[in-house]
């Protein structure tokens, strides 16, 4: 595959409360923010916190793109990146992903 892809994770966090749960959303941001810059490849990245409050909803959404699956490949295994998810620990209770081609546009 090759061309830009974009890479999409949507988290459910722990926490007993609402403050605790905004915490681990706010750490989530805080954390993958700090990789826009340090990895090759890694072209965009914006994390979402969700503001909709309904019960099957996630709480945070990483949206990124990288050049091509290879980019996003090294990702996976870059140091920076396995440094923010040891650092999320057990945070995570619910993980989905979807990872697509970024089709070019004429418009």
């Amino acid at each position: 595959m090759s061309g830009p892809i974009r890479h999409i994770v949507m988290w459910r966090l722990r926490g007993e409360t609402p403050a605790e749960r905004s915490a681990a959303r706010v750490k989530v941001k805080t954390l993958f923010e700090g990789l826009r810059g340090r990895i090759d490849g890694l072209t965009h990245i914006e994390v979402g916190l969700d503001v909709s409050d309904v019960d099957y909803a996630c709480d945070v959404v990483l949206f990124s793109e990288f050049t091509d699956h290879a980019a996003l490949a090294a990702y996976a295994t870059h140091p920076e990146h396995l440094r923010v998810r040891e650092a999320l620990g057990d945070l995570r209770i619910g993980r989905f992903q979807v990872d697509y081609p970024i089709k070019e546009t004429g418009a």
